[in-house]
């Protein structure tokens, strides 16, 4: 615990600082917005990368989804509780780099800047929390030796992000309108509303099909905090996913016409 803990502690912000040291190199045009902005989503990248890796190789090996155990179940979590503090952190930097720009923004580190933060990207800091105070003490302590499998179901809700990333970089580098970002935008509609929408279905499926009863007596089988804690993870994918749908609605439906302009 403690070894992945301080590993994990020093590998995200280090990536983070190597990432932002070779665009200072590669890129020396580059404002430092757009080096803490690429920096940022390369290191998310590779977290979710090692999130789905971890997470199928958990799922493809518990055949008993309830009491089945692997050891990764248990310890990449203590890989992401300081992942998501890190990112909080980063994206604290994209926020302040951002409002530098647009000229209205608060002293580094200041309350107000901070409190400005919050109030923007209060949805996704609500989320980091809940998976820091919330879902590592059932994950680690109050499940006891049982849900190894879920637990990697969730790791795998990660798949989507390289490329939200992608997009995301796409767009930085000016490149929105070329047939990669469409691509993309198609991969990620696919692998968001597979991985973070449909997931939960399929965990409340694989329970049933392993206690022989019917999907919808699931709920009413297992412990109540494990349908809350699967509705409030569910509720802001469920959110995501409308605006992404948006996004692609604007990206598809415009006509020839308009992209030109």
């Amino acid at each position: 615990m403690w070894r992945t803990l301080a590993l994990a502690s020093a590998f995200f912000p280090g990536l983070f600082a190597l990432c932002s040291r070779a665009l200072r190199w590669a890129a020396p045009a580059w404002s430092i917005r757009d080096r803490v902005l690429l920096s940022g989503r390369l290191v998310s990248t590779v977290q979710a990368t090692m999130a789905t890796v971890s997470g199928l190789t958990v799922v493809l090996s518990c055949g008993d989804v309830v009491r089945d155990r692997h050891w990764l179940a248990v310890e990449y979590i203590w890989v992401l509780v300081p992942y998501m503090t890190y990112d909080i952190y980063v994206m604290y930097l994209c926020h302040w780099h951002k409002s530098q720009e647009k000229g209205r923004a608060e002293k580094k580190h200041s309350l107000a800047s901070v409190w400005s933060f919050l109030l923007q990207e209060r949805l996704m800091v609500t989320h980091h929390l809940f998976i820091l105070i919330v879902l590592t003490p059932v994950a680690q302590h109050f499940r006891g030796e049982l849900g190894d499998f879920f637990v990697g179901c969730i790791f795998t809700a990660e798949l989507s992000t390289p490329f939200v990333s992608l997009g995301k970089i796409l767009m930085q580098l000016k490149m929105q309108d070329t047939l990669l970002h469409k691509v993309n935008g198609i991969l990620i509609l696919v692998t968001f509303f597979l991985c973070r929408i449909l997931l939960f279905p399929f965990m409340y499926a694989a329970y049933a099909r392993q206690a022989g009863i019917p999907v919808y007596l699931v709920p009413f089988r297992i412990p109540l905090h494990c349908n809350i804690a699967n509705a409030s993870l569910l509720a802001p994918q469920l959110y995501w996913f409308g605006l992404i749908c948006r996004k692609a609605a604007r990206l598809y439906g415009r006509s020839p016409a308009e992209k030109s302009r």
